[in-house]
């Protein structure tokens, strides 16, 4: 099994798993959770879990940009900068995105963290959503995919805001980055309620970090390894199906980033669920409740792929990096879980 894995993929998976291990520990210890995030905002009043993800935002943004200067990323070589944009598909990616994770209750990363704290709820929705994110990303609805994000692209002189401002005001392309990602860092911290919340800001930083440190790693092992490594970050879509290709055959679907990443935010959730006296195996009594986040899970593989990315992929790793797709994608994600949201609280009826 192992005779397959080659040092600079055990290197990269190691680094992912180290980065996912902080992310599930936010996860468990820290309440950081999109869908959370969004819950809150629009019906309890409180943006503590918003501005905990847009300060996580802005810091994965100062360490990227950071490593861009100090010359340890190449930007050009990131997954977000070589993927062509479609911003059509960004928007509908989104909102199915969105709306599915308002059916399941999670989003991958989330139903991973909730698994790790023994949820089997959770289990199905991500074995569902890799399987799902694998029908259309290489399987039967790729080639529809393709052929629509072809018709849709958008073509753009740089892929991101850092070298849009580069390219405006004649400022280097780092610092250009540097300052959006801090103005995003003290738009999250104006707060008083937020930043008296020391928990709340630490498990933020912590997040940041963990995207940073996958780009940082990633990057390092592309230019210094033996082999072709992709420049990456964490996200959970198409690498949950990749972990279960790796645990099914090995060979098949070799050890890779995002495997490592998964299995750490796995690894940090049970940990973090251990701490707090949280961990407890838990089941879906209701078959209608586990039909509706069944149907969430496929919407979250499908929407997650179209848009290439996730609430993390899109909405932290692609951020870090000012891409044109992540704010566009963001908000998408934010539209649909609120229009799922309205559909499971209220009801469209009472409008």
């Amino acid at each position: 099994m192992f005779d397959t894995i080659t040092e600079d993929a055990a290197l990269v998976a190691m680094i992912g798993f180290a980065g996912g291990v902080l992310l599930g520990l936010a996860a468990r210890l820290g309440r950081f959770c999109t869908l959370g995030a969004i819950e809150d905002f629009l019906y309890q009043g409180s943006d503590i879990r918003l501005r905990m993800w847009i300060l996580a935002i802005g810091i994965a943004g100062l360490a990227s940009f950071g490593l861009v200067s100090a010359g340890a990323l190449d930007l050009t070589q990131t997954v977000y900068y070589l993927t062509p944009w479609s911003p059509l598909a960004s928007i509908i990616g989104g909102l199915l995105f969105g709306y599915g994770m308002s059916l399941s209750g999670n989003c991958g990363f989330g139903a991973l963290a909730r698994f790790g704290g023994g949820d089997l709820r959770s289990f199905v929705i991500v074995i569902v959503m890799g399987i799902a994110a694998y029908v259309m990303l290489s399987g039967p609805l790729a080639a529809l995919r393709v052929r629509f994000t072809d018709m849709t692209t958008f073509d753009t002189i740089t892929q991101g805001y850092a070298g849009l401002l580069s390219s405006t005001t004649g400022l280097p392309l780092a610092p250009s980055g540097l300052l959006i990602s801090l103005l995003i860092a003290v738009a999250a911290l104006f707060s008083k309620t937020f930043l008296n919340n020391r928990k709340a800001v630490l498990w933020s930083v912590i997040v940041g970090l963990a995207i940073a440190s996958g780009w940082a790693g990633t990057n390092w092992v592309s230019y210094h390894g033996f082999g072709s490594v992709p420049v990456v970050s964490h996200t959970f879509s198409a690498p949950l199906g990749e972990t279960m290709i790796f645990v099914m055959t090995s060979s098949g679907g070799g050890i890779s980033f995002g495997v490592g990443s998964v299995f750490g935010v796995l690894t940090g959730a049970f940990i973090g669920s251990l701490i707090k006296g949280h961990f407890r195996w838990e089941a879906c009594e209701d078959p209608r409740e586990l039909k509706r986040q069944i149907l969430g899970a496929v919407c979250m593989g499908f929407g997650a792929v179209i848009a290439v990315g996730c609430t993390i992929g899109q909405g932290i790793s692609a951020f870090s990096l000012l891409a044109f797709s992540a704010p566009i994608t963001f908000a998408a994600i934010f539209a649909g879980a609120a229009i799922g949201l309205r559909q499971l609280i209220t009801g469209f009826a009472s409008a």
